[in-house]
């Protein structure tokens, strides 16, 4: 078994050794046990569970709520020609079908589903069915209500022993508190407690925490004297564009990423930054999720995160290749009172929650007792401006009515258009003979994709036009009209988020929501909030004030973040004070003044202060106005 696992990893991967904790997760998974590895970011998670699944038969499930994420592991996977596919919100019924159907009788060998996707009894039945070899689970810390990043929907994942109850499961994370860790594996029912952990310890990491009034000149001044790639985290979408002009006009070549671009723009600003065509890249946190970029040499964050745990990730981006790296934080008094009341406005009232709930019903025109299992685009700004809500409060509050089961909401990201033929293709062509309109679009479709009978196949209009001769709408009232006349199925493009109402419209008073789970959760968030003012706050050493976060136990200080460069100059400038006065008053006697006038370095508080201990240690004697070196 040793080694086919290495001859797989050679074969698809092109590796002739894994890194540090790979080969030990992977023979624990492939001994049957139930698996917890926490991995810091870009320490090659997706290996753990894609090479145990290519030596065994049958299929590898992954649950991963990042859809992006989802789509860039397939693609890679395909690549290699291995059979993976994916099922996410905005995908309808009769395309989860046909997928899980594929997982069924095809040769898949990963299906990645997105966690609220599971609430379905479609997908949760067919899984029964299905030959699995090992369930992975990513971003596991989101089953944990102590976990900075909770989301509703994972709870449901321990239903996977009931299909497979013998199977393994592999959770893996990259950033996990001690608490967080033994709340994972309870709540997803491993049968033992096991747990493989890197160190979150990065020496090559500088950390900086930096109070600036100032910030985009200080980020300008670090970019310019670190050199080299780097990312700029910000908060929203207007600041990308905002900052990214402002480096440009100071001549760094940079540009902006954040989730509201299009795929293909999202993928062109990409790979210009990879490919270093481009030093900076600006983004929002929708930035760096399975990008393996290995010569990051700065990360600065203009906003402080919300959670230590998510800064350590996003800094974490930086210095992959074991190379000097300098993760930067620039912070404010106001940035510090923003976080907090942010904090606040996270956790409505229990009368917010049913009222929004309630909007919601009626923006969509739902009727009391109907409405399950309905999916619909969602625009939160929208619907919010619609009803004069507050974005926060009612962001949060559709995650209350999320963990309480009354809905579930995927993430924003670009679904293309799909099409399939619903009819074999002797009765295509017949089609195709007596409607003569459709002939061209037709075999435009034949020629361009395969598999178009089976299943559902990503399509671009715009493409189809072009080859055409034709304009966009041209293609669209066609492929409209093929749906219309049950020849094909047309589903349309979208980038908003999926909203599904998981149960029948209820009166919004009757309307159930755990008040205990959210004064729990509030006071988890506070937890998280104040150790970032923490970690901003200490005097000793940022590297240790993240390891003691993470359980590590501390030893000696970094010796590269900021506090620590702080006292290695302030020591070296004690030191030459010291040399200095010692010459002076080897040679002679001398007055306070004149010892003070005469030394070269520090400023004269400094320069008073080591006097003082020189002479409380002995070292120098105050004889009347002067002072002298007393022999050793």
């Amino acid at each position: 078994m040793n080694n086919s696992i290495h001859v797989i990893l050679k074969q698809y991967w092109g590796f002739d050794d894994f890194r540090p904790l790979q080969e030990d997760i992977i023979q624990s998974v492939l001994q049957g046990r139930d698996t917890l590895a926490l991995m810091p970011t870009g320490g090659g998670k997706s290996i753990c569970f894609q090479v145990p699944a290519m030596v065994q038969e049958g299929i590898c499930i992954v649950i991963s709520p990042l859809i992006a994420l989802m789509k860039d592991q397939i693609e890679h996977l395909r690549s290699k020609g291995i059979e993976a596919i994916a099922i996410y919100s905005g995908m309808n019924y009769r395309e989860v079908d046909i997928a899980l159907d594929n997982c069924i009788f095809g040769k898949i060998k990963f299906l990645y589903i997105a966690p609220e996707r599971f609430y379905s009894d479609l997908v949760r039945e067919r899984i029964k069915y299905m030959k699995v070899n090992l369930f992975a689970i990513d971003e596991a810390h989101c089953i944990s209500q102590w976990g900075y990043d909770f989301r509703p929907s994972y709870l449901q994942l321990s239903e996977l022993r009931e299909a497979h109850p013998t199977i393994p499961i592999l959770a893996l994370t990259a950033s996990a508190t001690p608490r967080v860790v033994d709340d994972i594996q309870e709540r997803l029912d491993f049968k033992a407690k096991n747990v493989f952990s890197k160190s979150f310890a990065r020496p090559n990491l500088g950390y900086m925490a930096l109070a600036e009034e100032n910030k985009m000149n200080r980020m300008l001044r670090v970019v310019k004297k670190i050199g080299g790639s780097g990312v700029v985290y910000v908060r929203n979408r207007r600041e990308t564009q905002e900052v990214a002009r402002f480096l440009l006009n100071h001549g760094v070549p940079s540009d902006f990423y954040h989730a509201g671009l299009g795929m293909k723009e999202r993928e062109a600003k990409q790979n210009a930054w990879t490919s270093n065509k481009i030093r900076v890249i600006v983004a929002t946190n929708a930035f760096g999720m399975g990008i393996d970029k290995p010569d990051v040499r700065f990360v600065i964050h203009i906003d402080i995160p919300d959670s230590l745990e998510a800064y350590y990730q996003e800094a974490g981006r930086a210095g992959r290749d074991g190379k000097k790296a300098f993760p930067v934080l620039l912070y404010q008094q106001e940035d510090r009172d923003k976080l907090w009341k942010n904090f606040q406005d996270s956790f409505p009232s229990v009368q917010f929650i049913q009222q929004a709930y309630h909007y919601l019903a009626n923006h969509y025109q739902i009727a009391y007792g109907a409405g399950k299992n309905i999916t619909v685009d969602f625009d939160l700004v929208e619907f919010a401006k619609k009803y004069k809500l507050e974005v926060l409060p009612t962001m949060s509050a559709l995650k209350f009515l999320e963990r309480d089961g009354w809905l579930s909401l995927s993430e924003a990201v670009f679904i293309p258009s799909r099409f399939k033929f619903e009819i074999d293709f002797q009765d295509l062509y017949k089609f195709q003979i007596q409607a003569a309109k459709y002939d061209p679009l037709i075999k435009a479709i034949l020629r361009t994709y395969g598999g178009v009978f089976d299943f559902f196949v990503p399509i671009n209009e715009f493409e189809f036009a072009k080859k055409l001769g034709v304009p966009y709408e041209t293609i669209v009232q066609l492929l409209e009209a093929l749906q219309k006349q049950q020849i094909g199925t047309y589903l349309k493009s979208t980038d908003k988020p999926q909203l599904t109402f998981l149960q029948p419209r209820v009166d919004y008073k009757n309307l159930f929501i755990d008040a205990d789970f959210i004064r729990e959760r509030k006071d988890v968030k506070e937890e998280q909030i104040k150790a970032i003012y923490h970690f901003l706050d200490t005097k000793s050493c940022r590297s240790n004030a993240i390891l003691e976060y993470f359980g590590e136990k501390i030893g000696e200080t970094c010796g590269e973040c900021d506090l620590c460069l702080k006292r290695k100059h302030t020591d070296g400038v004690e030191s030459r004070i010291e040399q200095e006065i010692r010459i002076l008053l080897l040679e002679k006697p001398l007055t306070l003044h004149e010892l003070i006038d005469n030394i070269s370095v520090g400023d004269d508080q400094k320069k008073l202060n080591l006097l003082r201990e020189l002479v409380d240690d002995s070292k120098v004697a105050l004889n009347g106005d002067t002072y002298s070196w007393v022999a050793n």
